[in-house]
C-alpha cells in the first residue's frame, strides 16, 4: 500500500519531502481507523492513547519480513546450528535450575518439562533474544503494510486487548518484527488462547516471570493435544524401495510401527522398531537422499506452534539431548 502511494507522488513529480509526508499522514490515518475499531471492541481510551502514542512506519519491519533468509539448509548442517553443544548444556543446566517448578507446571499439564525448554531453548535462546519492537508499532506497521493486512489487524486488536487486561504496560510490551512477544514468542492471538498465570499473581508475563512462561508453554502443548505418555518420533533408516507416497504428515498417512516395521523402516542402528502401539508418520523433509524421521502426535503437536519441520525437529533433539 504504502509503495504504491509513493510510486503515484513520485509519478506527480512531487519531492521526497513531500512523499514522506504523504505517507506518514496516510500511515497516520490508517493507525486512527485501528483506534476506531479497537474502541468498538470496549479498549479504554487511556490504553489506547498510550498504546499508540507517538508509533510511526517501522520500514525496517517490512524489510525484515520481506527479506528473510532463502537459502535452505539440509538438516544436516542446521541441526548443528540450532542445537549446538553449548546451547544443550545451558538446557541441562537451566533443566537443573528450575526443576522443581518445571516438575510441578508439567504435571499440571501433562507435559514432559524438557519439552518445555527446549521450546524456551529454541523460541528465545532462554529468554536472551526476544525482540525489541515496540508491539503495537510493528503489528500497525504490517497491518498497514497490506500483505497480510486482515491477520496483523487481529493482532493489533489482541495486543491492545492484553493491555486493557493489565498484564503488561504498553511502553514494556516488545517482541519481534512480527508482534512475536516475550520468551515463548506467542502471537497476541495466541498470548490470549494459551497464556496462563504460572505463579498466582494475577498477572501474565511472559517477558520476564518465568513461571508464567513454563506454564504458558506448557498450558499451549497441553490445549493442542500433549500426550507425557509418548515422546515426539525418532530418526529412522529407510530401505532403498520405500514408496514415498507413504510420506507426509496428512492424518491418512498414519500408520502403526508394527506396519512401519514390516515396510523396511527400522531405527538409525537397524534395530527392530519400538514394540508399542502408536501412530506414526513418516517424513524426510530435505528429500530422498536427507534424514528420515518417525513422528508420534506430539509432534504433529510441536508443527501446530511452528509449521516448519526444522523448527520442530530442533525442539525434539534438545529435548531428548536435556534427557
Amino acid at each position: 500500500m504504502q509503495k504504491r502511494l509513493v510510486s503515484a507522488l513520485v509519478a506527480l513529480g512531487l519531492g521526497l519531502t513531500s512523499v514522506a509526508s504523504a505517507a506518514d499522514t496516510e500511515f497516520d490515518q490508517y493507525v486512527e481507523g485501528l483506534k476506531a475499531e479497537a474502541r468498538e471492541n470496549g479498549i479504554s481510551e487511556p490504553i489506547l492513547n498510550t498504546a499508540f502514542d507517538g508509533i510511526e512506519f517501522v520500514e525496517r519491519a517490512v524489510k525484515a519480513d520481506k527479506n528473510q533468509p532463502e537459502k535452505k539448509l539440509t538438516l544436516d548442517e542446521y541441526i548443528p546450528r540450532a542445537v549446538p553443544a553449548w546451547k544443550v548444556k545451558q538446557a541441562r543446566d537451566l533443566y537443573q535450575k528450575h526443576k522443581s517448578v518445571l516438575d510441578d507446571i508439567g504435571k499440571k499439564y501433562g507435559v514432559q518439562p524438557r519439552f518445555i525448554v527446549a521450546l524456551w531453548g529454541v523460541e528465545s535462546n532462554f529468554g536472551r533474544l526476544t525482540g525489541n519492537y515496540n508491539v503495537i508499532e510493528a503489528l500497525s506497521t504490517m497491518a498497514y503494510e497490506g500483505r497480510r493486512e486482515a491477520f496483523f489487524r487481529k493482532q493489533v486488536m489482541a495486543a491492545l486487548e492484553i493491555l486493557d487486561a493489565g498484564h503488561i504496560e504498553p511502553q514494556e510490551m516488545k517482541g519481534s518484527w512480527a508482534g512475536a512477544m516475550g520468551q515463548p514468542q506467542f502471537m497476541p492471538t495466541s498470548f490470549l488462547t494459551y497464556a496462563v498465570d504460572g505463579n498466582s499473581d494475577d498477572k501474565i508475563d511472559i517477558w520476564k516471570t518465568q513461571a508464567d512462561v513454563f506454564a504458558s508453554a506448557a498450558n499451549y502443548l497441553h490445549q493442542e493435544g500433549w500426550n507425557d505418555q509418548y515422546t515426539w518420533g525418532r530418526q529412522v533408516k529407510l530401505p532403498e524401495n520405500i514408496d514415498s507416497a507413504l510420506m507426509g504428515i496428512d492424518k491418512d498417512k498414519g500408520r502403526s510401527l508394527a506396519e512401519w516395521e514390516s515396510l523396511g523402516v527400522r531405527r538409525l542402528n537397524g534395530t527392530d522398531l519400538p514394540k508399542v502401539d502408536i501412530k506414526a508418520w513418516l517424513i524426510q523433509p530435505d528429500d530422498r537422499h536427507g534424514r528420515a524421521y518417525l513422528v508420534y502426535g506430539n509432534y504433529q503437536v510441536l508443527l501446530h506452534w511452528n509449521r516448519s519441520h526444522y523448527f520442530a525437529l530442533a525442539v525434539s533433539h534438545l529435548a531428548d539431548s536435556i534427557r
